[in-house]
C-alpha cells in the first residue's frame, strides 16, 4: 500500500445530464497529496479532441480568449468548498457547452505518484418539461367558509430525449416562504410536509394523478391554516451513472389564492354584574358567512375560574342540531335567530358567580343525507358577579355582670340592634373571640372562644374548649336577636377584651346557607384590681417547761389579707437532729389538717404510738397540735406548714397562698446513761461456704441501769463496697421484743440474728458467698425505761463498719474436678488399649507362611 499511494484527483462519473439554459456545477477534489493543504486546480473543456482552457484558480491569465468574456462576466467561475476540492459552476448553460470537461492539479508532491487530472462528460438536452394551471389558467381565487372542502389542479409534462421522472410537490405560501403540503416524489411515493402528516393519514389531504397528465390536490374540512396562495412545484429527475438520481431542472407554477372564513363563537355581553335574585340573560352568537344549510349544537357552560377546561367545567344547557334541549329547571335555552342562542337562568344566586361559555358546533348536510360536523369553537369566558342581597343591623355588646375578685361570674349579652332587610331567608349566629390585654402596645392576636355554624352548632375554640365540656363557661341564645357568654368562675387569666361577631347566613336555591355578612361589635374589657395574697403564721408552745413523758402542746395562729372567704390547711413539721438515722433529710411531716377539716397522719410510723399525736381545729384561724408521752427521740424543731385556700369553680378549692410559722423547739437535758455501739469479728477473713460470726456490742457510761430497764433494737446493714460509696442494704433486724426481721436474698448463704448477752447481739452468715463480701455495720436504737414505767426511745447509733472479705479455697474448688479428670482419662486409656489389642488378636490377623530354610554351617573359604 506504501508504494501504491499517490495523488487522486476525482470528479463525478459522467455522463452528467443537463438542461438547456440551468445551472451546472461540476465538483472535483484531490487527495492523498503531498506540499500544502491548499491545492489548486484548471479546468479544461474540449468538444472533440484539443482541450480548451476555461478557468484556473492560480493563473488569471490561463483562461484562453474563447471564454474570457463569460469568466468575466461570472457565468462560468470556480467555487471553492473546501482546501482541497472545488466546483465549476456554469449558469444558463447552452448546446455549445455539451463535451468532456477535465480537472487538472498542479504537482506539489515530493515525487509524481498517481493521477493529476479527471474527465467528466456533460450532455446538454432541450427543456422539454411543461407546468401550468387548470384548464391554462395562471392562478384563480377562491373564498370558502371554515370546515368547507376543495381542490386545485395542475399539468406536468415532459418531452425530454431522456428517461426522466417528475416531482410535483404541492405548496402553500405562508408569509413569505413556502411550506411543502404533499408531494409525489420521483421515485413514486406520497410524502406529507411537515406538519401535515396527521391530516395526511386522515385523509383530510389527498394528491391524485388524472389524465392529460394532471394532478389533483384535495383539501377537506378546511381550517384558516388553510388561507393562502397554493402553487404547484414539479421537479425533473434523471438517474446518473452512478445509480443515484439528480435533479436536472425545476419549475413551478401558482395555481389559486384561497381565503378561508373563520367561524367564531362569542357571547354578546361582556362581563356582567346582576343582583341576587334577579335573571341572567346571555346571548351566544354564531359569526359565519357559509350560505348553505347548516345546524348548529350548543353547549353552555359554567366554571369558578377562567383556566378550567372544558372537562372541568360544569355543563349548564345544551342544545343539540335537531334544536333539542336538555331538561332544567331555573335555566332555559331559546333559538333566537339562525346564529344566536339565549341562555336565562332565573332567580341567580351568589354561587352563580363565576364564568360563562359556550361552544358551537357547525354541522352540514351531506349527499347521502347524513350530517357532517366541519367547525367546533368555544367562546371565551363571560366573568358574572352575582352581588348580594346584605341585611342590615349593627351589633351591641354589653356586661350584665362584671366580676369584683376572682372566680365571680361575668356575662356579656351580644344583641342585633337596627336590623334592616332581614326577610325569612336570613339567619344570624354568633362567634365569641377573647383579646389579652398587654401593658406594652405589643399587638395580640385575639383568640377563638367559640362559633356557631349557620345550623346553630357550637364549635369550641381550642383556648375554652375544657372549661366548656366541664360547664364553667356557657354559651347561650337569650332571645332572637340576643346571644349570652356567662362564665360561671372568672379566673385571673379571664381577664382581658371580649368582643362578638354576628354573621348574617343566607339560604339558597338548594337549602343550604352560605354567609353573606359579619359585623363586628366593640370589644368590652373585663378587669379588676387585685393585690397580692399575704398569709402569717405564729405558733405558741402553751406549757414553757416538761419532761420526757408529758404532753407537748402548741397551737397555730392564721391571719391573711387580700384573700375572698378563706379556709386554711395545716401540716405539722418537725426537723430532727442530724444524728437521727430515721430520717436522714432532717424534716418530718408528722400529721395535716386539709381545708375540710379532714386529719391524715403523714410520715408517723410509731406504731406503739399511733394515737399520740391530735391535730384540731380550734377556731377558724387557729389549730392546735397535742403529742402525749413524749420521748426524748421526739426532740427537735416544730412548724406549723398552713395553706390558704380560696373558693374555685365548680365547688372546688383554689390554692392561693403558703406560709411558714416561727418553730417550737422540743429539748431534754440528758441525765441518763451514755451508750456506745461497736463491730467485732474474730476471723473478718473466710473462704467460701464458710460461717462469719460478726458481734454488735452495747457498752454504757454514766448512770448504771438494769437490764430490765433497757432495751434495744438492732439492725444489720451491708454496703458492697470497699469505699462505701453505695446505699447500705438491710440484712436483718432484732426488736426490742426479740422478733427477728430478714429481707429478702439472692444466693444460697443464710442469716442468722440472735442476743447473745443483753448488750451482745450476734450475725452469723451460713456458707458465705462472693456476694456476701463488704462494710458490715449495727444501727441501735435504746429503750430507757423511766422512773414511772415509761419506755423512753434514744436517739439511734451507728457503729463502724468493719470489712468483711470472703476468698475462693483453690483446693476445695479444683479437687473434685480434678479427680474426676485423671479417672476418666485412665478409663479412656485402658479402653483404647484393650481396643487395640483385641483388633490386632483378632481382626486384623494375616497367616504368613514362612519358607523353611535349611541349616547348614559356613565353610571356610579355603575348603570352598
Amino acid at each position: 500500500l506504501a508504494f501504491c499511494r499517490g495523488r487522486v484527483v476525482r470528479v463525478p462519473k459522467g455522463p452528467l445530464i443537463r438542461v438547456v439554459g440551468t445551472e451546472v456545477v461540476i465538483p472535483c477534489s484531490v487527495s492523498d497529496y503531498d506540499g500544502p493543504s491548499e491545492q489548486n486546480f484548471d479546468w479544461e473543456f474540449s468538444r472533440e479532441t484539443d482541450f480548451v482552457r476555461i478557468v484556473s484558480t492560480w493563473d488569471s491569465t490561463f483562461t484562453s480568449e474563447e471564454y474570457q468574456k463569460r469568466v468575466g462576466s461570472g457565468d462560468i467561475k470556480l467555487r471553492r468548498s473546501s482546501n482541497d476540492a472545488v466546483e465549476l459552476v456554469i449558469r444558463n448553460i447552452q448546446p455549445t457547452d455539451q463535451g468532456r470537461y477535465k480537472c487538472t492539479t498542479p504537482s506539489t508532491d515530493a515525487t509524481v505518484q498517481g493521477n493529476y487530472d479527471a474527465e467528466v462528460q456533460v450532455k446538454v438536452i432541450s427543456d422539454g418539461l411543461s407546468v401550468s394551471g387548470s384548464k391554462g389558467r395562471s392562478s384563480a381565487s377562491l373564498r370558502l367558509s371554515e370546515g368547507d372542502s376543495f381542490k386545485l389542479r395542475c399539468s406536468a409534462i415532459t418531452t425530454s430525449p431522456e428517461h426522466t421522472h417528475l416531482h410535483v410537490t404541492w405548496q402553500i405560501k405562508s408569509g413569505s416562504t413556502w411550506r411543502d403540503i404533499l408531494s409525489l416524489t420521483h421515485e413514486g411515493k406520497f410524502q406529507p410536509g411537515p406538519g401535515y402528516e396527521e391530516r395526511y393519514r386522515n385523509g383530510d389531504i389527498r394528491l391524485d394523478t388524472g389524465a392529460n397528465d394532471t394532478y389533483r390536490l384535495s383539501v377537506s374540512q378546511a381550517s384558516s391554516v388553510d388561507g393562502g396562495a397554493y402553487r404547484c412545484l414539479v421537479s425533473e429527475w434523471v438517474r446518473g451513472a452512478d445509480s443515484f438520481w439528480q435533479k436536472i431542472q425545476e419549475k413551478s407554477v401558482e395555481i389559486a389564492s384561497v381565503a378561508i372564513q373563520r367561524t367564531d363563537v362569542v357571547i354578546s355581553t361582556s362581563n356582567v354584574s346582576v343582583t341576587e335574585r334577579d335573571s341572567l340573560d346571555l346571548t351566544c352568537n354564531i359569526t359565519t358567512d357559509r350560505s348553505g344549510i347548516f345546524q348548529a349544537e350548543v353547549v353552555w357552560y359554567f366554571s369558578p375560574s377562567p383556566d378550567d377546561t372544558l372537562s372541568d367545567a360544569q355543563v349548564l344547557l345544551s342544545m343539540d342540531r335537531d334544536s333539542v334541549v336538555s331538561d332544567s329547571t331555573l335555566i332555559s335555552l331559546s333559538h333566537v335567530d339562525r346564529n344566536s342562542y339565549r341562555l336565562l337562568v332565573r332567580d341567580v344566586d351568589v354561587e352563580d358567580s363565576g364564568y360563562y361559555f359556550c361552544q358551537a358546533a357547525v354541522w352540514v348536510p351531506l349527499h347521502n343525507g347524513s350530517w357532517h360536523k366541519v367547525v367546533e369553537r368555544t367562546s371565551a369566558p363571560v366573568g358574572v358577579v352575582v352581588t348580594a342581597l346584605e341585611p342590615d343591623y349593627e351589633v351591641f355588646l354589653n356586661a350584665s355582670r362584671t366580676p369584683k375578685f376572682s372566680d365571680d361570674p361575668t356575662e356579656l349579652n351580644c344583641r342585633i340592634t337596627n336590623a334592616q332587610d332581614t326577610e325569612a331567608n336570613i339567619r344570624f349566629t354568633v362567634s365569641w373571640y377573647y383579646r389579652q390585654r398587654l401593658r406594652s402596645d405589643d399587638v395580640v392576636a385575639e383568640e377563638l372562644l367559640a362559633t356557631m355554624d349557620a345550623d346553630w352548632t357550637l364549635l369550641l375554640g381550642d383556648r375554652s374548649r375544657e372549661r366548656i365540656q366541664n360547664g364553667e363557661i356557657i354559651f347561650s341564645k337569650r332571645a332572637v336577636d340576643t346571644f349570652s357568654l356567662r362564665i360561671q368562675w372568672t379566673s385571673e387569666s379571664d381577664r382581658g377584651d371580649y368582643f362578638c361577631v354576628i354573621s348574617a347566613w343566607s339560604r339558597h336555591r338548594n337549602n343550604s346557607w352560605v354567609k353573606s355578612k359579619d359585623v363586628t361589635s366593640a370589644s368590652v374589657s373585663i378587669f379588676w384590681a387585685t393585690q397580692d395574697y399575704t398569709l402569717t403564721v405564729e405558733a405558741v408552745k402553751l406549757k414553757p417547761f416538761f419532761v420526757a413523758g408529758h404532753t407537748f402542746e402548741m397551737t397555730c395562729k392564721v391571719s391573711s389579707k387580700n384573700i375572698k372567704t378563706p379556709r386554711y390547711s395545716v401540716l405539722i413539721t418537725a426537723e430532727k437532729p442530724l444524728t437521727d438515722q430515721s430520717n436522714p433529710n432532717g424534716t418530718t411531716r408528722i400529721i395535716s389538717l386539709n381545708q375540710d377539716s379532714v386529719v391524715r397522719l403523714e410520715d408517723w410510723t410509731d406504731q406503739t404510738r399511733v394515737d399520740g399525736v391530735v391535730l384540731e381545729k380550734v377556731q377558724e384561724n387557729e389549730f392546735r397540735y397535742r403529742m402525749y408521752q413524749t420521748q426524748i427521740s421526739d426532740a427537735g424543731l416544730y412548724r406549723c406548714v398552713v395553706t390558704a385556700w380560696s373558693p374555685g369553680g365548680g365547688g372546688m378549692w383554689r390554692e392561693a397562698v403558703n406560709g411558714l410559722s416561727n418553730p417550737i423547739q422540743i429539748d431534754f437535758q440528758m441525765s441518763g446513761p451514755v451508750f456506745n455501739v461497736s463491730v467485732h469479728s474474730d476471723n473478718p477473713t473466710v473462704y467460701q461456704g464458710e460461717l462469719a460470726d460478726l458481734l454488735c456490742i452495747v457498752t454504757t457510761e454514766g448512770m448504771a441501769l438494769e437490764p430490765d430497764d433497757m432495751s434495744f433494737d438492732v439492725s444489720w446493714f451491708a454496703v458492697r463496697s470497699f469505699a462505701l460509696d453505695r446505699e447500705p442494704v438491710l440484712l436483718a433486724s432484732l426488736d426490742r421484743r426479740g422478733i427477728v426481721t430478714q429481707s429478702r436474698r439472692n444466693g444460697s448463704s443464710d442469716l442468722s440474728l440472735e442476743r447473745i448477752s443483753p448488750l451482745e447481739f450476734r450475725l452469723r452468715v451460713h456458707g458465705c458467698e462472693d456476694h456476701d463480701f463488704g462494710n458490715h455495720y449495727c444501727v441501735v436504737t435504746p429503750w430507757v425505761r423511766s422512773a414511772t414505767g415509761i419506755w423512753q426511745r434514744e436517739p439511734d447509733i451507728k457503729a463502724k463498719p468493719i470489712f468483711l472479705s470472703v476468698k475462693m479455697d483453690v483446693l476445695n474448688a479444683f479437687k473434685y474436678p480434678l479427680l474426676i479428670g485423671i479417672g476418666l482419662a485412665t478409663v479412656i486409656g485402658l479402653l483404647s488399649c484393650l481396643i487395640g489389642y483385641c483388633s490386632s488378636r483378632w481382626c486384623c490377623k494375616k497367616e504368613v507362611q514362612e519358607t523353611r530354610r535349611e541349616r547348614r554351617r559356613l565353610m571356610s573359604m579355603e575348603m570352598d
